[in-house]
């Protein structure tokens, strides 16, 4: 038996919500809900691994929502919800662990207090779930007359992560098979087992409505309010060769740009912006032009590499604006493929991205035709305090 592992049930197509993409797909400040619920849980340090459960269908826009999160592979959802997560469960059976979370993908914000009470609660019970008291008047209505005013001392709302001792969640799930139960906790206590509550947190909202993403949108800006700025700016020269590479994008030209790396400057910049807007120093400290292990490489790993140092600390990106500086090659047929390729090397929607270009009216080195100048502005979120 080892350790943790959690299940994300994102398989779902959202139909109470509306619209034609399911709603754990839909955008949450710079990503999409399924992200910040997968990221939430991948960097909790007692999680060992996260196994999402999502359509078939789904596979590209999925690849495209948690890029750059340490998941495993995915697998395919089932029919009804409790299908979905017993395959889930069932793909976890080869790391034999000894608990496991359930989570609705739908849920953003499981914060790692949260998760460590559910956990720490395993100690004692089968099951644990976060749970929160019931804090109105309840009615039972009967054709919109109320005939009673029920007791809601002993009534809870359940979220998610639900956690189990794996083995016996797993034997619940197999012998559940067929029936239809609203959540994991309800299972367990169908199979016997005995499922005990922890504190849970008003903003671990599940996304159901329009209302509640506005909500989540809300709780975001105030997690992420710490708004800061980079900038960063690159140069590189002429030399032989038929193409350069800009911001990720193979340009055909009569010369090359002459660097330690790919010499991509549009992407250089866009790193020491990176780089700057959360104080980590600049390009040179953490890929020296002395080291043989970034000659010719892709600098795609070194905007990559900040992306996650920012992300490692909580933020997420806003918004990143490149100007390319030269008389040639001419960057505008090439724009819109810069603009998706850094989208997709930051993780981020495409309208987040700004790539454009200038000249300097033919004056010094880039108005020479020496070489060609980026400069680059990095807007990112970090969390408060």
């Amino acid at each position: 038996m080892s350790g943790v592992y959690a299940v994300i049930v994102a398989a779902g197509r959202g139909a109470r919500f509306g619209g034609t993409l399911p709603k754990q797909y839909l955008a949450l400040g710079p990503g999409r809900i399924l992200r910040h619920s997968a990221g939430s849980l991948a960097a909790h340090p007692r999680i060992a691994g996260v196994q999402v459960v999502i359509r078939d269908e789904d596979r590209t826009i999925y690849d495209e929502t948690v890029a750059g999160l340490a998941l495993l592979p995915p697998v395919s959802g089932g029919a009804e919800r409790q299908d979905s997560v017993r395959n889930g469960l069932e793909a976890l059976t080869r790391y034999e662990p000894d608990h496991v979370l359930i989570h609705d993908g739908a849920r953003p914000f499981p914060d790692a207090a949260l998760v460590s009470r559910v956990l720490d609660a395993l100690d004692a019970a089968d099951a644990a779930i976060p749970a929160l008291p019931l804090g109105d008047t309840i009615k039972r209505v009967v054709d919109h007359r109320i005939v009673e005013t029920v007791d809601r001392s002993n009534l809870f709302r359940a979220q998610t992560p639900q956690g189990f001792r794996f083995p016996a969640i797993l034997a619940a799930h197999r012998e559940m098979a067929g029936r239809i139960l609203t959540d994991d906790a309800a299972v367990a206590e169908a199979a016997g087992l005995s499922v005990a509550i922890v504190a849970g947190h008003e903003e671990n909202l599940k996304v159901t409505t329009v209302s509640d993403l506005a909500a989540a949108e809300r709780l975001l800006a105030l997690r992420l309010g710490d708004v800061r700025v980079g900038q960063g700016f690159d140069v590189h020269g002429f030399a032989p060769g038929d193409h350069v590479m800009c911001c990720g994008v193979r340009v055909p030209h009569t010369a090359a740009l002459l660097g330690h790396s790919d010499a991509d400057v549009g992407l250089h910049a866009l790193t020491d912006a990176m780089l700057g807007a959360i104080g980590a120093g600049d390009i040179g400290q953490h890929f020296p032009p002395g080291d043989p292990r970034w000659r010719g490489a892709s600098s795609d790993q070194l905007l990559a590499y900040a992306a996650t140092l920012l992300r490692n600390r909580g933020g997420e990106i806003a918004a990143v604006d490149v100007t390319i500086i030269c008389e040639r090659p001419k960057i505008g047929p090439h724009r819109v493929a810069m603009v998706d390729r850094v989208a997709e090397i930051l993780a981020i929607a495409p309208d987040r991205v700004s790539v454009k270009a200038t000249t300097t009216e033919r004056l010094g080195f880039t108005g020479r035709g020496e070489g060609i100048a980026a400069q680059a502005v990095a807007t990112v979120r970090l969390p408060l305090g």
